[in-house]
């Protein structure tokens, strides 16, 4: 394996309770997905797809839930027949069995050792009552909670709230805290003064169609959603929050916020499917954000020279390595998101390392997953989402 196919251990300190967990044997974390959604375009099919595939060590796949397939609502609608038959593929070659409900989900029996966690990957919408069955249901040591993991600040304090009342650790699915071409270019930019920008394109076609459905499907907006891992990456490493914005400047010859009707909906969605926007924080920080909806399937950090502009490096993902996989994924996978390929290896190594931790016996407060964001930075990601929002959008929607 190459440096960046290999798993990054996250127990690495030489404590001795650290080293009485790595001395044991590593438990079975039995995963069960909720909010699945349909196969080839939802993250949740993904995450399922990945664990299937054998490629999380110490982790099986048991149960799946998801509230809207498993009902009457989707008959007749995009991906109901899809979502059946790989039901069925499953329930008939995997043992896997599906639900309506979490509380659908037996508990574990009283001779199982394995800790189970959930993936709850839903629209955003419908996490926190998903959340909230988990961590009431009592079977359940960690939660690993899909961006942004709820459509506002208060609900996702509430759900930390709850969760720590139920001791169940969250971990965030935010995967770029963990990409090797964002470390690579911080590593990089410290050598000396630069600015940072970090592109993110996804491969949507640039038509109404499209882009109306996609943006009723990620209804709570880009910055929300799309961005949400970039706005991660500033809290992270950056030390940006709402109170450390000194301003935030939007490139109007790249951005666009336009209205579509949503298909299923017929509601109006105001949203951004391109922007890019420049943060200057009260400690002199600047760094620029980028999304494109239709700008590809690749990442890119990229590191300018702070006095001439001039660009001194990027760095991407995919890198050489994930491009290496992309085509046999391709052919297993026919018509998926491209972005799952792209991002392939960052989504598994994001889930190692949540179950690594728990197979060993760690958690939250017990030497976590390394680089994994926890709840506390989604909530402050999403405190800034909300902040930039409505500014970006007053600066776009004014620029005639």
């Amino acid at each position: 394996l190459t440096p960046r196919q290999q798993q990054t251990n996250p127990n690495t300190n030489n404590s001795n309770n650290k080293k009485q967990l790595m001395s044991s044997p590593p438990r079975t974390v039995s995963i069960v997905i909720v909010g699945c959604g349909a196969p080839l375009r939802s993250m949740g099919w993904y995450h399922a797809t990945q664990i299937l595939d054998g490629r999380i060590p110490h982790a099986t796949l048991k149960h799946i839930v998801d509230p809207y397939f498993m009902s009457d609502a989707s008959r007749g609608q995009p991906g109901h027949e899809a979502f059946h038959r790989w039901r069925r593929d499953l329930s008939e070659t995997r043992g896997v069995t599906f639900h309506s409900s979490v509380t659908g989900v037996p508990p574990p029996s009283s001779n199982d050792d394995d800790v189970r966690l959930a993936i709850i990957s839903a629209r955003t919408v419908d996490n926190p009552p998903l959340f909230a069955a988990c961590c009431n249901s009592g079977d359940y040591g960690a939660i690993f909670l899909e961006k942004p993991g709820a459509p506002s600040v208060l609900q996702l304090r509430e759900m930390k709230d709850l969760a720590d009342s139920k001791n169940v650790a969250v971990y965030m699915g935010f995967n770029k805290n963990v990409s090797t071409y964002v470390s690579r270019a911080r590593s990089f930019s410290s050598a000396s003064p630069t600015t940072l920008t970090f592109l993110h394109n996804n491969a949507y076609e640039n038509t109404a169609k499209e882009l109306s459905e996609c943006f009723e499907r990620n209804a709570e907006g880009m910055l929300k959603n799309m961005a949400i891992h970039e706005l991660a990456l500033l809290v992270t490493f950056y030390g940006v929050t709402v109170g450390s914005i000194a301003d935030v400047t939007a490139d109007k010859s790249f951005s666009r916020c336009q209205s579509l009707v949503g298909p299923s909906s017929g509601r109006t969605f105001v949203d951004f499917d391109k922007l890019c926007f420049t943060v200057v924080t009260t400690g002199g920080e600047r760094v620029t954000v980028a999304a494109d909806r239709c700008g590809g399937d690749d990442s890119v950090s990229i590191v300018n020279d702070a006095a001439s502009g001039e660009e001194l490096a990027r760095f991407s993902m995919p890198d050489e390595d994930a491009l290496a996989n992309v085509p046999g994924l391709e052919a297993k996978y026919p018509g998926a998101m491209p972005y799952f390929f792209a991002q392939d290896m960052d989504y598994a190594e994001v889930k190692r390392r949540v179950v690594e931790s728990l197979a060993r016996g760690g958690g939250e407060g017990n030497d976590g997953p390394e680089g994994v964001a926890t709840i506390d930075v989604a909530i402050e990601t999403l405190k800034v989402a909300e902040y930039l929002t409505p500014i970006l959008q007053g600066q776009l929607l004014d620029k005639e």
